[in-house]
């Protein structure tokens, strides 16, 4: 094919060649010379045009001849680089030899490409020609050589800048979570911290109850925010690193260690609130046990002392006679007897009372009231006692008989009666137990108590035979007191009356401990019940924790097979929460049945919250460790081999298993890799500069993470803030600013306003009106000034 109109004449024998047979031959060796030199050149040049024209409409370009027929292909290189010379819109693919022209034109004319080809040749043959076609289409490519420059500065610009936007979204997101996470824990620990008690037992275990709501409902998904803010945090730390940039450094009180501490406080707290709760239950518990045995016990001495007074303050001894003065001295001295004997009473009222004081019981107002009023009622009947025994002791003299069988039975009548009304209290008395041993310690006091009922029945069938045989006497020798004991108050009715009751309470307090040895052997159950499980998921989560320990030391396959494996084995630890809600729910029966103490198993309900929070949170930071890798290991394109190698002298090294190597370690880990790193003064030196970097805070020990960012720092190039300042220069046609068209001409429109927002006014001597200073912003992108 010619490239022009060709036309040969002959003038006076000689051969005349045009412009296009000459520039045909220029064409046809170049691309010779091309073809030899340059193997590549032609599959390069191809690939640069099917780029640059793939977004134009009936434009496939996939060869250097019949691809290019209908004129577009060329229109289309024109356009995508000089938008104005062409209206792209209006042209034809039926219309080729219009299209061919205006392309040919146009480049003559506006970008000094000369008009190398002839558009009816093209048209007219089947395969244009291959190597003229691929010459002028090169011309293209030199021409737009400039524009391409800037357009792979314009794709630079772009890619950091797309870094940054993603990095400070990360970072916003990061503050938002830190704060709400934190004031969370700021609002729930003053609810924590409240330990005003409550005086009743029901408002006192609604708070247990609302304490148990905030450890199932309110805490989880607390503890999966924290543990995602960690994630992100590593994330964002790692992607920072990745891109040359510097370190994320939260703001004040926001930092990951401010919310470990914060959380910290929280479960101090928390534990606290617990075992005040505990207490104030068991305190409460032992106050209402005290509080009614202070009404038993103030209520039967108060029945005893009715009428007590009156009976002392009777001068019914100046119109007695002698038998019934002697009589009146006689009952005086049982009741002494009897009043002796409510003396141990009345300190146990008293005892009580100030139990209840010192125990801050609510409604000790009362009770104090109460236990004064029987003190002060005692110390009257004290000094009444005496002042009669005194009146009764200057009559004695007066009188002189008295029937000793009335007294016999008075005195055995009296502690007789005082032995029921004990055994009646025992057995009225109310018990507070918490284990089966303690409710059998009762069950065998009450049998050992059964066993004396036959000798008491002797002794009250003997004190009725006294009894019996006053009456006779009484009756013989028509006493004057017939029928009545002037020695004592009890009657044999009483005694029967009283002793019936104690057989009456005998069988019910039987029952009683009955059903309270079978609510211990209930208690018994639950604590069996719990520690079963307990035992069974407390190892089973220490286990795990092993395992996942050495799943993030050893290698097996890629890190995506890793990181398959452990969302795997995170998926079976999830899978693994309902037994965790059953133990919840096994502790809840356990609190409401107030059951403190569990001798079969060494795990409390917070040993296995604890451990599942921790072992959430390990394998959650596990597989975050491996995605981190995997990001540093595309980012800076170490390949799957150089990562096996780096993990498998880590691995050598790391003896003790523990994810880290001391400095010694980590030296020899460091030589097998090929570091020259020796015991003279430079060696030393080297030495020091890299734990600097593997260890800022100076730990004294290097983790993994840190040792893959070290050697992809080693092995892999990034971006700097030199090479975005010359993509930077290469937009702004070599000048030291940039203005906001040129800006807003080469980026996209998102990417252009947050460089138009962040650049400072360029100031240089050569500046212009709306200079913008590229050079300061692409140093602090990579953290070398302040934005």
């Amino acid at each position: 094919m010619c490239p022009t109109a060709v036309s040969v004449e002959i003038v006076d024998g000689n051969v005349k060649m045009t412009l296009g047979m000459i520039w045909t031959i220029i064409l046809r060796f170049a691309i010779q010379d091309i073809s030899v030199e340059e193997t590549s050149a032609k599959e390069g040049l191809l690939l640069w045009c099917q780029r640059k024209t793939a977004p134009y409409k009936n434009v496939n370009i996939q060869n250097f001849h019949i691809s290019w027929k209908d004129g577009l292909g060329f229109c289309a290189l024109i356009h995508r680089h000089r938008p104005e010379l062409i209206d792209y819109g209006k042209l034809r693919k039926d219309d080729p030899l219009t299209n061919l022209n205006t392309a040919f034109d146009v480049a003559e004319k506006y970008l000094d490409i000369p008009k190398m080809l002839d558009a009816e040749d093209i048209v007219g043959t089947a395969r244009p020609d291959e190597k003229a076609i691929m010459t002028y289409v090169s011309s293209f490519y030199h021409a737009f050589s400039g524009a391409q420059k800037a357009e792979t500065a314009a794709n630079r610009i772009c890619k950091v800048l797309a870094v940054n936007q993603e990095n400070e979204r990360l970072m916003e997101d990061y503050e938002k979570l830190a704060s709400d996470l934190l004031e969370w824990i700021r609002r729930t620990i003053p609810w924590l911290e409240n330990r005003v008690p409550e005086n009743t037992m029901h408002a006192m275990q609604q708070k247990l109850e609302d304490f148990r709501d905030y450890r199932r409902l309110h805490k989880p998904p607390k503890v999966q925010e924290k543990c995602q803010l960690e994630i992100n945090f590593n994330t964002l730390q790692t992607k920072l690193r990745l891109s040359n940039r510097p370190a994320f450094m939260p703001s004040e009180g926001r930092m990951v260690s401010d919310i470990n501490n914060a959380w910290g406080c929280l479960e101090q707290a928390e534990k606290g609130y617990e075992e005040w709760l505990l207490n104030e239950i068991r305190r409460l518990e032992r106050l209402d046990h005290l509080a009614e045995k202070f009404r038993q016990k103030a209520s039967i001495h108060e029945a005893w002392t009715d009428g007590k007074e009156a009976m002392l303050r009777h001068k019914d001894y100046e119109t007695a006679t002698l038998s019934e003065i002697k009589a009146l001295l006689k009952k005086h001295e049982a009741f002494e007897s009897d009043l002796a004997a409510h003396q141990d009473r009345v300190e146990q009222i008293a005892a009580i009372a100030q139990e209840l004081n010192e125990l801050d019981y609510y409604d000790s107002p009362s009770v104090n009231a109460r236990c004064q009023r029987i003190c002060d009622q005692w110390d009257n009947l004290g000094a009444l006692t005496q002042k009669r025994r005194e009146a009764l002791e200057r009559t004695e003299k007066l009188l002189e008989t008295i029937d000793q069988l009335y007294l016999e039975y008075a005195k055995r009548a009296a502690p007789f009666n005082n032995w029921m009304e004990g055994a009646m209290e025992d057995l009225q008395d109310t018990f507070i137990v918490h284990t089966i041993e303690e409710i059998q310690g009762l069950t065998t006091a009450h049998e050992q108590f059964k066993a004396t009922l036959p000798d008491a029945d002797k002794e009250r069938l003997a004190i009725l035979g006294i009894h019996n045989e006053v009456s006779k006497i009484v009756q013989t020798y028509h006493v004057n007191m017939a029928g009545t004991n002037p020695y004592t108050t009890i009657t044999p009715q009483e005694i029967n009356g009283k002793w019936d009751h104690v057989r009456q309470l005998v069988p019910r307090r039987d029952q009683a401990l009955m059903e309270e040895h079978a609510r211990q052997q209930h208690n018994e159950r639950l604590r069996k019940q719990f520690a079963a499980q307990a035992n069974v998921i407390g190892p089973w989560i220490q286990t795990k924790m092993e395992e996942i320990g050495r799943i993030s030391i050893e290698m097996h396959g890629t890190l995506e097979d890793q990181l398959s494996h452990l969302r795997q084995y995170e998926k079976s630890i999830v899978n693994y929460k309902p037994k965790i809600d059953q133990l919840e729910g096994d502790h809840q029966l356990i609190q409401e049945a107030l059951i403190f103490d569990n001798k079969h198993t060494n795990y409390t309900m917070e040993h296995i919250r604890v451990g599942w929070e921790q072992l959430l949170t390990t394998i959650a930071r596990t597989i975050n460790e491996v995605e981190n890798q995997i990001l540093t290991r595309d980012a800076k394109g170490i390949s799957q081999e150089q990562m096996n190698e780096f993990r498998a002298s880590f691995n050598h090294f790391d003896r003790d298993h523990s994810g880290t190597l001391g400095p010694e370690e980590f030296k020899a880990c460091l030589i097998s890799l090929g570091y020259d790193i020796g015991n003279d003064p430079q060696g030393e030196a080297e030495f020091a500069r890299i734990m600097s970097i593997v260890d800022p805070n100076r730990l004294g020990v290097v983790t993994f993470q840190a040792f893959i960012d070290f050697m992809s720092r080693e092995t892999a190039d990034t971006d700097t803030a030199d090479q975005v300042m010359a993509s930077f220069k290469i937009l702004a046609g070599d000048k030291n600013y940039i203005t906001v068209d040129e800006l807003r001409r080469e980026l996209p429109p998102d990417q252009a306003e947050y460089c138009i927002a962040r650049m400072a006014p360029y100031t240089g001597p050569d500046a212009v009106p709306g200079a913008l200073d590229y050079m300061s912003f692409s140093t602090a992108l990579y953290g070398e000034s302040d934005l």
